[in-house]
């Protein structure tokens, strides 16, 4: 038996390849397929089934298309409708691969078709759970995605009867193997790792404790920021079905020279910039909007950029296409096509450009006397924890809606926790005519270092 999980960081996504005596099953598969079969390839293995914990919202999954390329079986829980042809597991239900069995147990709560996968070993012992959104470290799904269909508080009494009649009475050492880690907004506070086991967390995790129904509702419901834009269509697209992903990066891997590149921003296309934020700051087209491949890219450009919009592609030179099929994991397939020669090949052409002044955590301790607003885009948790004293706060998801709240003849010295998100405020910021931005490198974690007095 071999159990390996495959972790995509710019999803905080966790999905799971586990194999025995020949035969493989796949749990909640991202939308590209090769990590799945080049394994099974490699080892001389049959994937015979595709396991989805539920109707994922914060990306779209591969199941479709892995099914399609192995021949072998989605299996979702009861009560999961779709477009295409899915095998519905009754609760309980056992499935073989090679010596081991899987156990479909029926978890409703984050969504009414959420399933929870039990491994049980060679040994007929309950080895590990495979939770989907269900149970994660630290935390549980949030149970406010339905939009509508059915009440948070509804789903919120689903979760205390999956967590208290099914997962709460599994052995101590069974490992846990949830669907997402830190990053996430599938939950509230999810822990920082990605795995762990049963025992640990009803020792830890808050939801796992004893207490009543009506309290775990009233916790389980209370402080639930907005979920991201786009994750209402992805359950859409994930419940409805999805062009194949290799005819998606054949109509979005589109070489542009710089005539064409400029005729799609004539156009109305938007110029995503995924370069690194300390490359983006020495210069950028004008209105480009970085978010850096590096870090949580699929998830913020889900979050700020609506899904339609036409995008134009600014790359480092060699990840055009990891920067497009990225998108695709959380269905933005509107791609014109990239930049030939990425941000140089503009440059060199004398075209105009911008730019972002970056100081130190020094430079803006002896600065703090100076004229100017201080600007946190970080969540308000984070916020709430600490910042710094007479910082305005406005999280960056929420950023571009609330600008004409923001004086554009004003100084704005912006930061986040270590850098990342404060460059892509700052790029929102200029794409929107207010100009006068100063990022200050590493965050709140470099003022804390500089000069904790700064910080309240």
């Amino acid at each position: 038996m071999n159990i390996e999980q495959i972790y995509t960081s710019c999803l905080a996504q966790a999905s799971y390849y586990i194999e025995s005596n020949g035969e493989a099953a796949i749990i909640d598969p991202i939308r590209e397929t090769e990590p799945y079969t080049q394994k099974a390839n490699d080892n001389g293995t049959q994937i015979k089934y595709v396991f989805e914990t539920h109707f994922h919202a914060d990306f779209v999954s591969g199941h479709i298309d892995l099914a399609n390329k192995t021949n072998s079986q989605i299996i979702y829980g009861p009560g999961a409708k779709t477009e295409y042809t899915v095998y519905n597991a009754e609760h309980e239900e056992e499935f073989s691969l090679g010596s081991i069995t899987i156990k479909a147990l029926h978890t409703p709560g984050h969504t009414p078709e959420s399933t929870c996968y039990l491994l049980i070993d060679e040994n007929g012992k309950e080895h590990a759970i495979f939770t989907g959104d269900t149970l994660f470290v630290g935390d549980v799904g949030r149970p406010d995605l339905l939009d509508g269909k059915m009440t948070k508080e509804e789903l919120a009494g689903m979760m205390y009867d999956s967590l208290n009649n099914i997962i709460k009475i599994l052995p101590d050492d069974v490992i846990l193997y949830p669907g997402h880690g830190p990053g996430s907004s599938c939950g509230k506070n999810l822990g920082s790792e990605t795995f762990c086991t049963i025992g640990k967390q009803k020792q830890s995790n808050y939801a796992l404790q004893d207490m009543s129904k009506s309290k775990f509702i009233e916790i389980l419901t209370e402080g639930l920021l907005p979920p991201p834009q786009y994750f209402f269509d992805d359950a859409r697209i994930n419940k409805n079905g999805y062009e194949n992903i290799d005819n998606v990066l054949s109509n979005n891997l589109n070489s542009l020279n710089i005539e064409e590149f400029e005729k799609e921003i004539s156009k109305g296309a938007l110029i995503l910039d995924t370069r690194h934020q300390n490359e983006f700051e020495k210069g950028f087209i004008p209105g480009s909007i970085n978010i850096g491949i590096d870090g949580m890219y699929a998830i913020w450009t889900g979050t700020l950029i609506k899904i339609d919009t036409p995008l134009l592609i600014v790359a480092e030179i060699g990840r055009e296409n990891e920067a497009i099929s990225r998108l695709a994991r959380v269905g933005y397939e509107n791609v014109v096509g990239y930049l030939d020669g990425g941000f140089n090949e503009w440059a060199d052409t004398s075209k105009k450009v911008d730019t972002v002044i970056s100081i130190t955590p020094d430079e803006f301790e002896s600065r703090s006397n100076e004229e100017g607003k201080v600007l946190d885009v970080r969540k308000p948790g984070e916020f709430n924890e600490s910042h710094v004293e007479s910082a305005i706060h406005l999280e960056l998801s929420h950023l571009e809606s609330n600008i004409a709240n923001l004086d554009p003849s004003s100084k704005y010295y912006v930061y986040c926790r270590s850098g990342y998100r404060s460059m892509v405020a700052a790029s929102i910021l200029k794409a929107n005519n207010v100009n006068n931005i100063v990022n200050i490198y590493d965050g709140i974690n470099g003022i804390k270092e500089t000069k904790e007095e700064l910080v309240s």
